[in-house]
């Protein structure tokens, strides 16, 4: 019998994998940022961040990282969330998408998300690419 991910693992330890996790995918700049920005309010939810979402689930090893940035940017262009879009292009670019791969997962988020949903991840994808000199 196989262990599920993570069990056994402290909460400490948790977070340590996921900070790992965080700094590679997002970068060192953008985290040290959203530390330094962390206040009494949203401390609880930036160790929650770091340990579920960085320690649990990007660090189980069912899909790679290049394939849960897909997932993100389809989720988040789903979603309207264009606040988190341009750091999770970002973050595909630096798991190892192409402009092109990305350029297809917009494209494919149009049929199932809309064309107005994939209108503005195209523009906030140009943006980031301008920025980035990609």
């Amino acid at each position: 019998m196989t262990r599920p991910h993570g069990e056994g693992l402290t909460d400490e330890e948790r977070y340590d994998q996921g900070m790992l996790v965080r700094r590679a995918v997002l970068s060192d700049a953008h985290v040290d940022r959203a530390n330094a920005a962390t206040t009494e309010l949203t401390g609880d939810f930036q160790d929650f961040l770091t340990r579920v979402a960085w320690g649990d689930v990007w660090s189980r090893p069912g899909l790679d990282r290049r394939s849960r940035s897909i997932a993100v940017l389809t989720s988040l262009i789903a979603h309207g969330h264009h606040e988190e879009l341009a750091m999770h292009l970002r973050a595909a670019l630096r798991n190892g998408l192409t402009v092109g791969e990305i350029r297809e997962v917009i494209l494919q988020s149009a049929v199932y998300s809309g064309v107005p949903a994939a209108n503005s991840a195209f523009r906030i994808a140009a943006d980031v690419l301008a920025e980035d000199g990609a």
